[in-house]
């Protein structure tokens, strides 16, 4: 009962927050979060740098995530201070990668892939866990199914909820709706996003701006998030092995297919890189539920689990890391602006 109302009452944030995202994020108005003036532009104006509201999203997202995670393994006894420390290995390589594979597989450097930053977190996740666990003798002890399971979900919960960035941007659009087959036309005739903004990316890349498009990141959200909570419910009862197969059937197998909708540039070739490491990551994944046993005796109780919330340390560092994932994803580097600031005489 106890899962039940914990999966509940994350399920009903989740519907509320993408439920609005959906509504207001293809505006014009909530690109922009704010703008850091930064030198003289003439005599009254100043060159900024853009802060986005991709970043907020992004950061909320992985917080919300890592969070889950870290409650997760508590409900399942397992070394909260060496999974962090493997999480945050993990990130420092994910953080990096994100940027690189893009700049490999789309030869831009100024775009962020997070499809090609889980591939690296998916291959190098099993290794971590190993070598975190042998450094850190008995106080690491990370029972390898288990770990990987919650970092799945974390994993299938940020992606997911880190679509609402997606939206907010422009970004990972879907074709338009009149160059689809008559089933999906039929289907995305009233559910679409029409984005409204010049500077939106599906604006300056495609000119699909007040185009009526297949919303492929909010079915991404929708089926990630739904897969989150239904991987959470396994993993609660013990299925740890059963939890790390859906949610990674779930995620890689709908990036292969969605990218048939997607209108935005996703690299050379009729099959995409970023198809082909979906296909490569399920087979991967498949191989270690097939060889790691799965541990016995362990009951996840969430109540247990909860405990972490009220941990000072883990605030302290949850806070530390939106701001990093904010600052990193938040700064728009092919946006810029400029501000005057103006004296309001009549407040005077």
């Amino acid at each position: 009962m106890n899962d039940i109302s914990f999966l509940m009452g994350l399920g009903g944030l989740l519907a509320f927050i993408i439920g609005w995202g959906f509504k207001y994020l293809p505006g014009e108005r909530w690109q922009m979060l704010a703008v850091v003036p930064l030198k003289k532009d003439g005599e009254k104006g100043w060159q900024g740098i853009n802060l986005t509201y991709y970043g907020f999203f992004i950061a909320t997202s992985q917080f919300v995530s890592i969070l889950l995670l870290l409650i997760l393994l508590r409900s399942a006894h397992i070394s909260i201070l060496g999974a962090a420390v493997a999480t945050a290995v993990i990130l420092a390589l994910c953080l990096p990668a994100a940027r690189i594979v893009a700049m490999i597989v789309e030869h831009k450097r100024h775009t962020f892939t997070i499809g090609g930053a889980s591939f690296v977190g998916i291959i190098l996740a099993p290794w971590i866990i190993l070598g975190v666990e042998r450094l850190g003798s008995e106080q690491f002890i990370l029972p390898m199914l288990p770990v990987l399971a919650a970092m799945s979900i974390s994993y299938t919960l940020g992606e997911g909820l880190g679509r609402l960035g997606c939206i907010s941007y422009g970004c990972c659009y879907g074709k338009p709706i009149d160059q689809c087959a008559p089933l999906a036309r039929m289907l995305f005739t009233r559910a679409n996003f029409i984005f409204t903004g010049e500077n939106k990316k599906v604006a300056y890349e495609a000119g699909l701006c007040g185009t009526r498009l297949v919303p492929i990141q909010a079915i991404t959200c929708l089926l990630y998030s739904a897969g989150a909570l239904a991987g959470s419910y396994l993993f609660l009862h013990g299925r740890f092995a059963e939890t790390l197969l859906l949610t990674m059937v779930l995620t890689q197998l709908w990036r292969i297919l969605s990218e048939t909708m997607r209108a935005d540039f996703r690299g050379f070739g009729k099959i995409s890189v970023y198809q082909k490491m979906g296909l490569a990551s399920v087979v991967y994944v498949g191989l270690i539920c097939l060889f790691v046993e799965v541990p016995e005796k362990i009951v996840p109780n969430i109540v247990s689990g909860l405990d972490v919330v009220w941990n000072p340390w883990v605030i302290g560092g949850m806070q530390l890391l939106w701001v990093v994932f904010f600052i990193y994803f938040g700064r728009s580097t092919v946006t810029r602006s400029t501000v005057i600031f103006n004296i309001v005489r009549e407040n005077i």
